[in-house]
């Protein structure tokens, strides 16, 4: 059994790889509410100086160095198409591991950590296209609907070779 760390800029909690199943890192951009796997999260940190490198996709902002790890920083805003929205003091960058690539999500801000039951998890509607790839379900929790983002489809499979 293995063991997820999960760390904030205030305190940590170890969590039991079992004890992950249903429970999802929410977090806003602009007015909605987004889901993430906790399986997949690392950390979370305040925004970071990055470095930009160049031709990268325009939703990457740069690269950060994190205790001797370098890894690629995405804005989440940039990658769903959003409108572009001013970084304050909750926006955080939400680290996360997905087949073994370390990368920042910076998201507007992160709410709570969730569990939630199959129940509450629907397939999203077909719209016919691909817009909405990033987004594997959709739930109600806390009397909202979330967006519950597949964290492997975040990273286009042209864009890996960025990033190994």
């Amino acid at each position: 059994m293995s063991k997820v760390l999960l760390q904030t800029s205030d305190d940590s909690v170890d969590f039991d790889e079992d004890t992950l199943a249903g429970k999802y890192l929410t977090f806003s951009i602009g007015a909605e509410s987004y889901g993430i796997e906790i399986r997949h999260v690392i950390e979370i940190i305040k925004l970071q100086p990055m470095t930009t490198v160049p031709e990268m996709p325009d939703y990457i902002q740069g690269v950060m160095n994190l205790r001797g790890q370098i890894f690629p920083v995405m804005d989440v805003r940039k990658r769903f198409k959003k409108e572009s929205g001013n970084y304050n003091d909750r926006t955080c960058i939400v680290v996360i591991d997905v087949n073994g690539l370390s990368i920042g999500l910076i998201v507007d801000s992160v709410s709570e950590v969730l569990a939630i039951s199959n129940e509450d998890i629907v397939s999203p509607p077909d719209l016919g296209n691909d817009r909405q790839r990033y987004i594997d379900s959709i739930c109600r929790a806390n009397g909202e609907v979330k967006l519950l983002v597949n964290a492997a489809k975040l990273i286009a499979d042209e864009d890996l070779e960025y990033f190994q």
